[in-house]
């Protein structure tokens, strides 16, 4: 195997790592951001719990997080709770922020 084989089979190691990390650091966002809607939605214990893994499902229906926040919005609003969608995605930054450093943390 040529140097430069053995630095693209590297580059694509790589590759695979840092995009099997956002995935896992986008379902823990979204794990959190289920938690926090629990929260306000005044949903705690099991159900809550229950509430964030329905969060991190709805992600699958579609690329990109119009899903998930039409979803959150929608309970949200289903409730009464006024919440803007800015709100939801600046919230959504902060938890993918916080989710980045567990998943590289290993935690």
């Amino acid at each position: 195997m040529s140097s430069f084989d053995k630095r693209e089979e590297g580059f694509e190691k790589k590759f695979a790592l840092d995009e099997e990390q956002k995935f896992k650091a986008e379902a823990r966002r979204n794990r959190l951001l289920g938690q926090w809607v629990a929260e306000k939605l005044g949903i705690t214990g099991d159900a809550a719990t229950a509430y964030a893994k329905e969060v991190v499902a709805s992600d699958f229906e579609e690329a990109g997080d119009g899903d998930v926040v039409r979803k959150v919005m929608g309970d949200l609003k289903t409730k009464g709770i006024a919440v803007t969608e800015q709100e939801i995605r600046v919230k959504m930054d902060q938890l993918m922020a916080q989710a980045a450093a567990q998943v590289k943390a290993g935690t």
